[in-house]
């Protein structure tokens, strides 16, 4: 098929979890010819859930790709994640089509997720249709639905359908444009088409009537005409129609089955007529890297190539796969291209288009395609591939911080350097996958969207890189620090058969303001100690500080003075100093009245305005301090202050609370002093732990 980029139709299919994105996309390859029977989420032979965690799990986790050809245009269909944790794909894969598709369970109606996905395919300023799903489930309702969109989701939903039979009775739709019927006939897989059924003429009546009505609004000639003569011609409503759903004025409603390949042609039909081509949308903009100027490139396959990278997966065997979408110009196999957000070139070998993990090498992708390109070395989700004398970088996409981390611990004793391997493979895949060591509580940890995303990123561990993991709960990197002050003596005297050992020192521990750090001061006069021997002792302190003393973490915000000691002539050394400096160190502190430190979090929770009180008390259930909120008609945010401690299990707790709606942020702020009877039980865990530390050396 020649390419020509007003016959190119990108779409993006998104909704809340299971309800049936996926197999609607096959039902759509199948009635389109692309395949000879209908694969299954179920049995594992969907087209765009390849993935062996997608096919066990039975849900989609990464974005897939398919096309078909129909009524001489191409479609390129982008099938996305709609579960919380793996959202991120959605606001990907809508960055690189024309068109949203929401599709919406007929039993459920508008849930979570699908009110997220509509508001990203709107800041996007994409046209939107509703189809509605599963209309031949036990206890569908093709009404209901429809006040669900308008209760849940902006903007103005006009059905362009009405379903024949509900729920097991479903046997097809009325087109309320065409004015006919389209039933699924005795042959299988066959859809006949026919009058409107008898006892639906009314409704259909009815539907076309307030369809005719919104279409009239969205333009004032028409709308003038319209409340003259009572009426507007077929030809009319088409066209005014096509231009309101292409500017967002209108979303329309379609029904269907995927189940049973209902509604497909439908649906294509619409996407043909209503949806803009690539051609009809504006130019992308960016930025210069040179000049950090504006610059916008036109959609035309003779314009400089601009192409966005909007997935990057691993594979162990294959490698790294980039998925691009061409928006300018022409992306040709066996070339070079420049990475503008990297500044570096990359060597491109052979270009495919994707059928779901099946490859179709091409000699090139023109713009408007989208496609995949091979072990590409720098090139990371996001980045901007173009010509070198042209250099364009395109607003990055947007992907949500990490919510949750956990602590990894290896299964295998030297595995350390194969789990980081596999860690850094796996985060070049996913830009909303972060992991980090931590010198304080001396843990491996890893931070995603949610719990399910971790669990699915170390089965990916496993299966691609033999490398496994124990998943644990992160240690809060507690502090410890003094109210008081005190003046000890640290001494160290050891005498064997030949040379002793002799240190002697007097500190003084005093606190320092939080924040403060560590504070060393040296007033010895008159020879006290040998000068030498000084920064012995100020690396001993140092030393036990860092062990902790209460609990074994760091000791801060404290200033220790040395202002006197004694020594040996003979049996002094560096190593004497230090160890008399470590023992001064305890004791001072031990002296100092001790306390332990807790790290507090700023925290940003997003929930319905409904929940917002729930939201407040349960955060001051947490011993959190209330900052301040925005209040919304739909959507409220609670600013806190909340000890990192008590914000490990804040993620389900919210997700049930608000029924999956909530999300939070959080990033740290400072440290305040625990209180004492949680310190003495971190204290006491912390002593139980040294124990069987102890006992396994015996």
């Amino acid at each position: 098929m020649a390419h020509d980029i007003t016959r190119v139709r990108n779409i993006g299919f998104v909704g809340h979890g299971g309800v049936g994105k996926t197999s609607l996309v096959e039902a759509l390859l199948f009635r389109a010819g692309m395949t000879t029977r209908l694969g299954r989420v179920d049995d594992g032979t969907a087209t765009t859930d390849f993935d062996p965690e997608e096919i066990k799990r039975k849900i989609s986790i990464n974005t897939g790709v398919a096309y078909l050809d129909y009524r001489e245009h191409r479609f390129h269909l982008v099938d996305m994640p709609g579960y919380g944790d793996f959202i991120a794909e959605a606001r990907a894969g809508l960055r690189v089509v024309e068109g949203a598709v929401l599709v919406v369970d007929a039993v459920a109606g508008v849930e979570v997720q699908t009110e997220k996905v509509s508001k990203f395919a709107q800041e996007y300023g994409l046209p939107r249709l509703v189809f509605v799903n599963r209309m031949d489930r036990e206890r569908a309702d093709f009404g209901r639905t429809l006040e669900s969109l308008q209760r849940r989701l902006k903007g103005r939903f006009v059905p362009l359908h009405v379903p024949i039979g509900q729920e097991h009775g479903f046997r097809g739709l009325v087109d309320v444009l065409k004015g006919r019927g389209f039933t699924v006939g005795a042959t299988p897989g066959k859809i006949d088409e026919g009058e409107v059924p008898v006892e639906l003429a009314a409704t259909v009546q009815e539907y076309r009537d307030k369809l005719v009505e919104a279409v009239a609004e969205t333009d004032d000639d028409l709308l003038a005409r319209y409340l003259e003569e009572g009426t507007l011609d077929d030809a009319e409503v088409v066209r005014a129609l096509r231009a309101a759903i292409a500017a967002g004025k209108l979303v329309p409603v379609i029904c269907g089955s995927a189940t049973k390949a209902v509604g497909m042609r439908s649906l294509l039909d619409v996407v043909i007529d209503s949806f803009p081509s690539p051609a009809e949308r504006p130019p992308v903009e960016g930025i210069d890297p040179r000049t950090k100027e504006r610059v916008a490139r036109a959609p035309g396959a003779k314009e400089p190539l601009c192409a966005l990278v909007f997935k990057t997966l691993t594979d162990p065997h294959v490698g790294k796969l980039t998925l691009f979408r061409v928006f300018s110009g022409t992306l040709t196999g066996n070339s070079q291209v420049y990475n503008a957000t990297r500044e570096t070139r990359e060597r491109v070998g052979q270009v495919a288009e994707l059928q779901g993990k099946e490859q179709k090498p091409v000699d090139a992708l023109a713009a408007g395609d989208i496609g995949v390109v091979l072990k590409l070395r720098e090139t990371l989700t996001g980045d901007t591939l173009c010509v070198e004398t042209a250099p364009i970088v395109l607003p990055r996409i947007e992907f949500p911080e990490p919510a949750i981390s956990f602590a990894l611990q290896p299964k295998a004793k030297g595995d350390e350097d194969k789990i980081s391997n596999a860690l850094a493979r796996l985060a070049e895949e996913d830009p909303t996958l972060r992991y980090h060591y931590d010198p304080e509580t001396k843990q491996l940890l890893i931070s995603g969207v949610g719990q399910l995303h971790i669990e699915v990123t170390l089965e990916r561990m496993k299966r691609k890189f033999n490398a496994e993991v124990l998943l644990l709960p992160p240690r809060i990197p507690y502090k410890e620090t003094v109210k008081g002050r005190a003046q000890v003596q640290g001494r160290h005297k050891k005498q064997t058969g030949g040379r002793g050992q002799f240190g002697d020192c007097w500190v003084e521990i005093e606190p320092l303001p939080r924040g403060g750090g560590f504070e060393f001061v040296d007033k010895i006069f008159g020879g006290a100690i040998p000068r030498n021997f000084i920064p012995s002792v100020e690396k001993g302190v140092r030393a036990r500080l860092e062990r902790g003393v209460l609990a074994g973490y760091p000791v801060v915000d404290v200033r220790v003075t040395l202002y006197d000691g004694s020594y040996h002539s003979v049996d002094s050394s560096d190593i004497a100093f230090q160890l008399a400096g470590q023992i001064a160190a305890e004791k001072a502190v031990l002296e100092a009245r001790p306390c332990l430190l807790e790290p507090v979090m700023d925290v940003e929770v997003t929930a319905p305005s409904s929940i917002a009180g729930d939201v407040i008390g349960d955060l001051n259930s947490r011993r959190g301090k209330i900052a301040g909120m925005e209040p919304g008609d739909e959507m409220t945010v609670v600013r806190a202050q909340v000890p990192m401690a008590e914000m490990l299990n804040y993620e389900p707790n919210l997700r049930s609370m608000s029924g999956g709606r909530g999300s939070y942020s959080m990033e740290f702020s400072h440290y305040e002093e625990l209180p004492a009877m949680l310190a003495d039980k971190v204290v006491g865990e912390a002593r139980k732990e040294r124990e069987a530390r102890a006992a396994e050396k015996h």
